[in-house]
């Protein structure tokens, strides 16, 4: 499943990488102590099947998030050199744990319903309880999900192991969001490890042959060619349904054109912080600011944290800001705001006339790298991260982001994994798609993951998107996840592109998540009925 992901982008493995942990989740249940009524709780959590969970969601999690070791070598911050090391691989450590913990809850949960009995004479068929399972199984993955994303440690949901290349499934996003995606994967999993379950069974029931178990013989081979039908059909129909919605033209207006200009400065963070960084920054931004202004570019955008300053320091002392009174062009510009004695990551809203007409601060901070959960514990532990002298205060989630080109979708770095992020702004009346980033101190799997994350949230959302990052990799990305344009990696770029303003809202943006609760109502129904 982890090579699902970008950067390797084995988008296919994901439809059966699955089968594996349902198999040993649900194949051949049995209670440990046969003797009891009920089983020990200890012995049903602490078993091979939960352990056999464990492994997969480490397998999982912790290959995909790999690339969070890249923060080492922190030595540019301060960091002892061993002691970033330790911090890299806790990071690492901690979030795969995380992630596996999910997918073992999901264990247990399946394994504490396929252990009710079957009250209900329907559902004692085979053939129609593994359809329930399988139900109930995609509910609760969903519903975990959820949960997961609502966490301040999110990123691995099994919708983006087909992204950026699988574009026909993840249009379904629009309809439910990422989940919409993560059901199609776990069902067609799940309907096809139910088919070699009883297959499984067939060998069994196959000794000692007798009219009897010849006919169970054939009945489970019905049922299983049955479950495998269902898998193919609904893998394929699902496909062809994406892909109908990709084929839908775009309305593009000239009237909602903007004409961007993308500036990828390529500052490592080894230096940025640093006199040597400092003046490149200032010199390769106002320079791309001019390059990009005389080319008639209507908006310049800029990566997180551009200019590592706040705002009051870039007006007195940067010839940016003198620059930007020249040229007149507005620019969405990439540095640290003010919140009473504390920094805010932001990205500002500067007109033509050099007026913030809006700021949107960060949302969603990155744990351990903007701020320390748990401070009074970790904090005694970890040295802090951050290179600010004081702590990155978080944003207001409903904030709205004004440009002189109508209201903008705001997502800076992490929160481009957290779907409600987005479809909250673009509720609110967001027509088009901004997401500043600062990749420079992950391997390069973490720009690759990113921007599949975002493709993701340019189909939920339906709105054109600008990708601005100071390494790469940054991009124009339309409503069905095409990447028009991308950059190099770690190389200093400046683009022009268009992308277009629209107020049209996908069923995800206006009704939310509305799956998975159809879901779990259909799930907590079959329950009631089955134990009835």
């Amino acid at each position: 499943m982890a090579l699902a992901t970008a950067p390797l982008s084995a988008f296919y493995l994901a439809w059966f990488a699955l089968i594996p942990l349902w198999f040993l989740t649900v194949k051949s249940y049995q209670h440990i102590n046969r003797f009891e009524e009920k089983p020990r709780i200890k012995s049903f959590i602490f078993n091979q099947k939960t352990w056999s969970a464990f492994s997969w969601g480490l397998g999982y999690h912790g290959l995909a998030l790999f690339w969070i070791t890249g923060i080492h070598p922190m030595t540019w911050m301060g960091v002892p050199w061993l002691a970033s090391l330790l911090i890299a691989i806790f990071c690492w450590l901690f979030i795969t744990l995380w992630g596996a913990v999910l997918v073992v809850t999901w264990s247990l949960i399946i394994r504490f319903f396929d252990s009710l009995k079957y009250r209900n004479i329907y559902f004692k068929n085979t053939l129609i309880n593994a359809c329930l399972r399988v139900i109930f199984g995609v509910a609760i993955w969903c519903l975990l999900e959820s949960i997961w994303s609502q966490s301040p440690l999110w990123w691995t949901s099994l919708s983006y192991t087909q992204s950026p290349d699988n574009l026909a499934i993840l249009q379904l996003s629009q309809f439910s969001g990422f989940s919409t995606v993560t059901s199609v994967i776990v069902a067609v999993n799940g309907f096809l490890a139910e088919s070699i379950i009883l297959l499984q069974r067939n060998k069994l029931k196959s000794k000692g042959i007798n009219l009897c178990n010849w006919l169970k013989f054939n009945q489970y081979n019905y049922q299983s060619l049955t479950l495998f039908i269902i898998a193919i059909i609904s893998l394929f129909s699902l496909h062809l349904m994406g892909f109908y919605l990709y084929e839908i033209p775009m309305s593009k207006s000239d009237s909602n054109a903007i004409e961007v200009g993308i500036i990828q400065g390529n500052i490592p963070n080894t230096i940025k912080l640093y006199p040597g960084g400092l003046q490149k920054a200032i010199q390769g931004y106002t320079n791309g600011y001019k390059t990009l202004a005389d080319q008639g570019v209507d908006l310049i955008i800029t990566p997180e944290t551009a200019l590592p300053f706040d705002w009051n320091y870039i007006v007195i002392n940067s010839p940016f800001y003198s620059e930007i009174l020249r040229q007149k062009v507005p620019v969405l510009l990439g540095a640290f705001g003010r919140e009473n004695t504390s920094y805010t990551n932001s990205l500002f809203s500067v007109s033509a006339e050099g007026k913030i007409l809006s700021r949107f601060d960060k949302v969603k901070l990155v744990p351990l790298g903007e701020y320390i959960p748990f401070e009074n514990i970790l904090g005694k532990i970890i040295e802090r991260l951050s290179p600010l002298d004081s702590h990155l205060k978080a944003g207001n989630s409903n904030q709205i982001f004004k440009t002189p080109f109508g209201q903008a979708i705001v997502g800076i770095c992490y929160e481009s994994a957290f779907s409600q992020h987005f479809r909250r702004q673009a509720k609110m009346g967001g027509e088009f798609m901004i997401t500043a980033s600062n990749n420079a101190h992950y391997s390069e799997a973490m720009p690759a993951q990113h921007h599949a994350q975002d493709i993701i949230r340019t189909i939920e959302t339906g709105k054109w998107m600008a990708r601005a990052t100071n390494t790469g990799y940054s991009a124009i990305v339309n409503p069905r996840g095409q990447t028009l344009w991308i950059s190099d990696i770690n190389s200093y770029q400046l683009h022009q592109g268009t992308i277009y303003r629209s107020d049209s809202q996908t069923l995800y943006v206006q009704w939310g998540d509305w799956l998975t609760k159809l879901l779990l109502i259909s799930s907590i129904i079959l329950l009631y009925l089955k134990i009835k």
